[in-house]
């Protein structure tokens, strides 16, 4: 892909303007691993993770209020302790919400691929590098999608912007979301990038956390 930003073209992350979305609650970490789903639609893959991993806390966010009332109601039919449906736009809601080297693993599966406004692809944001700092050490994020010049972007900014070792590879066997099925039943191309943030992997962030001030 061509013209992709740099670094010095992403423009500084300001976390301290975003408020905390109505009704915030500030949640509280009961277990070692914790695991962020952005955009997680009717909660398909959050309900299935969250059942195979009793010894993670899932944090599933989505802004559609139509698809989390459904996501919601799933939850509430099948209630979970370690799983955590949230209704709030993604970005206040980790900054206020998610203290640094937190994450064990995020998750980011066929977002919306924006082909009107390439700056708001996630791996694009300057809130990549927020996200980045909530991560621990050796800790992953999955970036899924069925659009290949989607994640060929994506491959660039990981080489070339935030310089993380990743692996892509195809979807094969995984159904985790009601979009990966409808893609995969029509047989169009799937794909992962698996990104891991290494040891020593410093953002500017990395002492910031709003409720701590």
């Amino acid at each position: 892909m061509q013209n992709l930003p740099n670094l010095r073209e992403i423009r500084t992350f300001r976390p301290d303007v975003f408020k905390q979305p109505r009704g915030f609650v500030q949640p509280t970490f009961a277990h070692q691993s914790v695991v962020l789903e952005i955009g997680a639609g009717v909660g398909l893959h959050a309900l299935t993770f969250a059942r195979a991993n009793p010894s993670a806390q899932v944090f599933a966010i989505e802004r559609t209020a139509e698809k989390f009332q459904k996501f919601n109601q799933s939850h509430l039919s099948e209630t979970s302790p370690n799983r955590n449906p949230i209704h709030a736009d993604a970005i206040p809601w980790v900054v206020h919400a998610i203290p640094p080297a937190c994450l064990q693993q995020v998750f980011i599966l066929y977002p919306n691929p924006e082909p009107k406004n390439p700056a708001q692809r996630w791996f694009n944001m300057p809130f990549m590098q927020f996200l980045l700092s909530r991560m621990q050490p050796n800790a992953t994020l999955t970036l899924a999608s069925n659009i290949t010049e989607y994640l060929d972007e994506a491959e660039q900014q990981m080489l070339h912007v935030w310089q993380l070792p990743y692996v892509r590879s195809a979807v094969t066997t995984e159904r985790r979301t009601h979009f990966e099925i409808k893609y995969m039943e029509r047989g169009e191309p799937c794909g992962n990038i698996v990104v891991t943030k290494p040891e020593g992997y410093t953002t500017p962030f990395d002492s910031y956390f709003s409720n701590a001030q």
